[in-house]
């Protein structure tokens, strides 16, 4: 470490992209602190990715008893399914003190200095942090930053956290509506749909797109729509937006249609999710000071390397992770980008890959995809002269499936028909949240269909859908 400086990394954000980064510098001999305003783990840790998951595994497991055409065709009978809402609420909250307490542990244990307080750029190389006993500055020869996001509510919406309350909100299972509108039919609309139907509650969502789940491919869209919503007798609006919602008891919801903006209808329910995405938290973080404007959205500009730029060009031992940065949401996309920054730190050149960081939405049962969709395959194919394939394979044909009664699924192979590339995956059916790691290794290692085809799977398993897959785009 230069003696000039204090550390020789500074990550501004312990969620789980800066903690991730923190392990990495200090294996690669860097003297590293990190800095947090609020929770340790950030939005994974505390209020998205580990509580919702608890919800969703508890929730998912009254569902399957419950399910008594299912269990019979298994031969089990059960008479009456109970469950505690205090109780599964708690499942998740202890599983949050839990990892959020390991997350630490491992930082301290390594030798990283944890800094409680809020983060600001105040030159280059060097931050303050607002911490309780005074305003503290630091000096370091790299800084990364990974400040995160928050939900994103639209104009006419009031919160109160509630009755009408984002995610942060809902993880917590205070209460149990009746009646609760969901706005929004992306992941997290998704997976508290799954959650609130599992639990008895009667639900309404609300999706300002022509289409429910605008971001999923449209194949594995139709069918995962007709398993998750139609089956589950969940009204939804489609190309209708929430005008203007007001807390209360009832909340008052005001439809309208999101291309003519003419009001459709009013709903009275009991409580409303706003389900909208998230939005990154950006705002006074000192960029302005080392010259850096935001982009139109407020996320930090960044190259594939993860150095922040101004003007197009790199600013010098400054980087950015994370949800921040706008490129994937995701949590374990922020780790990665951690690592990418650190290895760029050290000297060692590289560059994240995207196209093979997969995403999942842990329903009942789950989707998941790595990749291009169809649409955004065929546009880079006008583009570069090459024609797209297309490949099937369901869950209905799986043995393994089957064997669980579980078999609405699909798997879904889009790729190049003139060198057989993988270019993307979709899967819809039972943990495909896992199964989709093996077409996340053939993406990143630009593995064609005619050398997956003949990779050998243990039968039976749910890995054959994507087997099956590959044989038939090879055929």
């Amino acid at each position: 470490m230069s003696q000039a400086f204090d550390y020789d990394l500074v990550i501004v954000g312990a969620g789980v992209g800066g903690h991730g980064a923190a392990l990495h510098a200090v294996s690669c001999g860097l003297k590293t602190a990190i800095i947090e305003a609020e929770d340790m783990g950030g939005t994974c840790v505390n209020r998205g990715c580990i509580p919702s998951k608890a919800l969703l595994a508890a929730s998912g497991k009254v569902r399957e008893l419950r399910d008594a055409y299912h269990l019979k065709a298994l031969g089990i009978q059960i008479d009456h399914v109970r469950f505690e809402r205090e109780d599964i609420a708690n499942h998740a909250n202890n599983l949050v003190a839990k990892i959020q307490s390991d997350l630490t542990n491992s930082l301290k244990r390594l030798g990283v200095d944890i800094i409680l307080g809020r983060g600001k750029l105040v030159g280059k190389q060097k931050v303050t942090v607002d911490t309780p006993n005074g305003e503290r500055t630091i000096t370091a020869k790299d800084i990364i930053l990974s400040p995160g996001s928050v939900p994103f509510v639209p104009p006419g919406i009031e919160v109160d956290g509630k009755t009408v309350f984002t995610s942060d909100q809902a993880v917590k299972l205070e209460w149990l509506p009746q009646w609760v509108a969901i706005v929004g039919s992306g992941y997290i609309g998704l997976e508290f749909s799954d959650v609130y139907s599992a639990l008895g509650c009667e639900i309404t969502m609300i999706e300002a797109l022509p289409q429910l789940m605008p971001g999923f491919d449209r194949d594995i869209a139709k069918l995962a729509e007709r398993v998750l919503v139609t089956n589950r007798d969940i009204e939804t609006y489609s190309g209708i937006y929430a005008k203007k919602i007001t807390p209360g008891s009832p909340v008052v919801i005001e439809l309208a249609d999101f291309k003519t903006k003419e009001d459709v209808d009013v709903l009275e329910v009991d409580a409303c999710l706003v389900a909208t995405g998230r939005i990154p938290a950006t705002q006074n973080i000192g960029l302005d000071l080392v010259g850096v404007e935001l982009d139109r959205r407020k996320f930090i500009p960044v190259n594939d390397s993860m150095a922040v730029l101004s003007e197009g060009q790199p600013v010098p031992h400054l980087w950015a992770i994370g949800d921040a940065t706008g490129k994937m949401m995701l949590a374990h996309a922020a780790s990665a980008q951690g690592i990418i920054a650190v290895e760029n730190i050290c000297g060692r050149t590289k560059e994240i890959d995207y196209s093979s960081i997969p995403a999942a939405a842990f329903t009942h049962p789950e989707i998941s995809y790595v990749g291009m969709t169809q649409e955004q395959a065929k546009e880079k194919a006008q583009a570069e002269g090459f024609e797209v394939g297309v490949s099937k394979s369901y869950f209905k044909g799986n043995s393994k499936a089957l064997a669980e009664g579980e078999a609405d699924g699909i798997a879904k192979v889009v790729y190049r028909k003139d060198t057989g590339e993988v270019l993307g995956v979709h899967i819809f059916g039972l943990h495909a949240a896992d199964i989709i790691h093996e077409a996340s290794a053939a993406i990143a290692n630009r593995h064609s269909v005619n050398k997956l085809a003949h990779l050998v799977h243990a039968h039976p398993t749910l890995s054959e859908v994507l087997d099956e897959a590959y044989k038939r785009a090879a055929l």
